[in-house]
């Protein structure tokens, strides 16, 4: 907590903050700061802000290029009764849109605030309020790419579905698209292969952890092969999913040419002349 120019950024919802939170994290909820459009309003969802906006809260919350931020998630289902997997996509949200706005330095604390308070350290009910600052980074265009590119890179690149894998073979339908099934050429990498879940005694989800570093490597390598330049395109329903994985590709992995498709299925499937593969009994 000393280390200098560390941020603590928890992206809880602020009811869960003020119940609760690690001792001088400031609190800056994932919607609607550091993505708009919620999913189950208003179309499309989970997109990145203006720049001009997104860098206003950069500054507010007193976040320079220079700092070191700890993202905290929401990783149990205790508090709102939805799945812990569902804090924990949304902070890999912020952590990319973050890492896009020209911070080098963005990390996890595994496990969030529900496994920091779960094993009995220091909490406060007392806010910090961060001091501003003026935000002089510079976004990485190259990290969020376009329907468009997608499309012109079908059988060019390598491209991941990271939902699960009932909804990639078309299945199910996933609740963002209108058309079952998947982009052509893509190969399914479940974003839910990289956390697991702790139980208490008596069989109740305590909150998710990610797997250790080597359970992630072997997984990312099984999938993608071992050429860490390879150019990869990460997508899901609407960008949730495919941000823990895109995070962990390229910051604990190390492939250095991953991009984020962020319309996803959600634009994808909107279009009835894109392309969708599904597998089935013939």
């Amino acid at each position: 907590m000393d280390t200098p120019n560390m941020v603590i950024l928890d992206v809880r919802e602020t009811e869960s903050y003020e119940a609760g939170h690690i001792p001088g994290s400031i609190n800056f909820p994932a919607f609607p700061n550091w993505y708009i459009n919620n999913p189950g309003e208003q179309p499309p969802w989970m997109e990145l802000p203006e720049e001009e906006k997104l860098y206003a809260t950069i500054s507010k919350a007193g976040i320079t290029t220079n700092s070191i931020v700890v993202v905290i998630a929401r990783t149990s289902d205790s508090e709102t009764g939805e799945l812990g997997a569902y804090g924990l996509t949304k902070a890999s949200r912020v952590a990319i849109t973050l890492i896009y706005a020209g911070i080098k330095k963005v990390i996890f604390l595994n496990g969030g605030y529900d496994k920091w308070a779960a094993e009995g350290k220091t909490v406060s009910t007392k806010p910090t309020i961060p001091q501003v600052t003026t935000y002089d980074g510079k976004v990485n265009e190259s990290i969020f790419i376009t329907k468009e590119y997608v499309e012109n890179n079908l059988g060019k690149s390598t491209i991941i579905d990271t939902r699960d894998s009932d909804t990639y073979f078309g299945l199910g339908t996933d609740y963002s698209s209108k058309r079952a099934g998947h982009i052509p050429t893509a190969k399914v990498l479940p974003a839910p292969w990289f956390w697991q879940t702790t139980k208490a005694e008596n069989g109740e989800i305590t909150y998710l952890v990610w797997k250790n570093t080597e359970e992630i490597k072997e997984i990312a390598l099984t999938v993608l092969g071992e050429n860490l330049e390879e150019e990869i395109i990460d997508y899901c329903g609407v960008g949730g999913y495919a941000s823990p994985v895109w995070f962990l590709l390229t910051q604990v992995v190390g492939y250095t040419n991953v991009k984020f498709y962020d319309g996803s299925m959600q634009e994808w499937t909107s279009d009835p002349d894109a392309p969708v593969t599904k597998y089935k009994y013939k």
